[in-house]
């Protein structure tokens, strides 16, 4: 009885440390802006952005048992839809009315499937609901033919590749290997490489990584966090139980990817730039290291 006792006032005390230093990191995050250089706290901003799309990985990876090695597609396509919101935004007294890079290709018209993003509202759903549904598309062409392990990690990164080799060659359409700046566009009156325009950028960020957390934390707990844990350690079982581990398997992926659009924009705006870089293999394989360095199926390490 009194080794029980002692251990549980062990735990307690070490439960009330745990609590007393996420308040002060926590503490510490939201006074950044008014205690950092305007160039950390940049740094600051993207690593938070960048935890977002972790997050994500963590979600299918650590709680569902899928490796992903393409997460780098959706990361760029929702920083792409920003870019494109931007640079139409700021091209309004050029020629044509269109961003400057067209005419360089001798380009004298918007392309159709750029003409959405002039509104707003539009691109604020495109930088998630794109790289989701992409996500959800794929993911169910794949999963309801049972691919899984190794095997669909080699899918992923094979469509990386073949994204990242389009992007690359599509300089009439999305600039090419030069990609999209942000930093000298405007909005709401800001330069968005601006001192002002990044101090909102970060807050923004500082307000939807908790948001983030939160829905993959209630994904993970309950009923529907059980089908995933089950995926992940016994899928054949589940099976056999009655359930369909399809569903439970697209709509994580869709999660996902559209946390690592969300997550490409916030670090599209903070970095002042979207390439197909962020398509490169080892930018995906580097997400998959942070989870696997804070530690896979506990959402928090990955922050």
């Amino acid at each position: 009885w009194w080794r029980r006792k002692t251990m549980m006032k062990a735990f307690q005390q070490r439960s009330w440390a745990l609590v007393i230093l996420w308040v002060l990191i926590i503490a510490a995050i939201v006074a950044a802006p008014s205690v950092l250089p305007v160039f950390r706290l940049n740094l600051l901003g993207r690593f938070l952005a960048l935890a977002i799309v972790a997050l994500g990985i963590d979600l299918i990876w650590g709680f569902t048992g899928l490796l992903s090695l393409g997460q780098g597609i959706f990361f760029a396509l929702g920083g792409y839809a920003a870019a494109m919101y931007l640079q139409l935004n700021s091209s309004e007294d050029l020629l044509n009315g269109i961003p400057e890079f067209f005419t360089l290709y001798g380009v004298d018209s918007l392309p159709a499937f750029w003409q959405p993003f002039h509104s707003p509202l539009f691109t604020l759903v495109a930088i998630w609901l794109i790289p989701g549904v992409l996500a959800a598309l794929l993911g169910n062409l794949v999963f309801r033919n049972r691919v899984k392990g190794v095997y669909f990690s080699i899918i992923t990164q094979a469509t990386l590749m073949v994204f990242y080799h389009f992007f690359n060659g599509q300089q009439k359409l999305v600039n090419g290997t030069n990609g999209l700046k942000t930093s000298t566009t405007e909005l709401f009156g800001m330069i968005v490489g601006s001192d002002d325009a990044q101090i909102v950028f970060y807050r923004i960020t500082l307000v939807l990584l908790p948001l983030a957390y939160l829905l993959c934390k209630f994904l993970t707990t309950g009923r529907f966090g059980d089908a995933l844990i089950g995926i992940r350690d016994d899928e054949a079982r589940v099976r056999f139980t009655g359930f369909n581990p399809v569903p439970f398997k697209v709509i994580v992926f869709l999660v996902a990817g559209g946390l690592a659009g969300i997550s490409g924009a916030l670090y599209t705006v903070q970095s002042g730039i979207v390439s197909p870089q962020y398509m490169a293999i080892s930018m995906s394989i580097e997400m998959v290291i942070w989870v696997a360095v804070g530690g896979r199926g506990t959402l928090i390490g990955p922050i």
